[in-house]
């Protein structure tokens, strides 16, 4: 399964300021808002919706040139106590990581019997920019997917 549009166990806490309310969604509202990465004639844009509810809704898509290549939807949410990342990428099976790591400024998520791949991280950058990493073992070696990315208007560019 591939992840690259969208970019991503015990939910670690510990040594964490906590929550407003006690929600752990509360933490990654640093993630809500537009962000892309652009690299030659691709373009990756993800938009993810402010923290509401237990939940966040994301999307994401890959366009290259005039062309969406790859898209997918995302809901992140809590479940006895743990985020959960609910990915459904096109053309694919939905899949389904929970938490593992859950910080101000990162969050990973995780599905070891996944293909590929196993883990998602998002890593905050400061306010303009984080690194979304899809990782995991393919063919008994790991790999890792880095997917640098700078706070954008939401709605875009007319002809983008």
């Amino acid at each position: 399964m591939r992840f690259p549009a969208l970019v991503g166990a015990a939910l670690l806490v510990a040594g964490n300021a906590p929550v407003e309310g006690g929600a752990p969604i509360g933490r990654l509202s640093w993630l809500s808002g537009c962000w892309e990465s652009v690299r030659g004639e691709r373009r990756i844009e993800e938009q993810w919706m402010a923290p509401r509810g237990g939940s966040m809704l994301g999307l994401g898509r890959t366009v290259v040139r005039d062309s969406t290549v790859e898209f997918e939807y995302v809901r992140i949410h809590e479940r006895d106590g743990r985020l959960v990342y609910t990915a459904k990428p096109s053309g694919q099976a939905e899949a389904s990581f929970s938490s593992v790591t859950l910080s101000d400024s990162l969050v990973v998520f995780e599905d070891p019997a996944h293909d590929f791949p196993q883990r998602i991280i998002y890593r905050r950058q400061g306010a303009d920019s984080l690194v979304a990493r899809i990782e995991g073992e393919r063919n008994g070696k790991l790999r890792g997917v880095d997917f640098p990315m700078r706070r954008a208007a939401c709605g875009g560019t007319a002809g983008r």
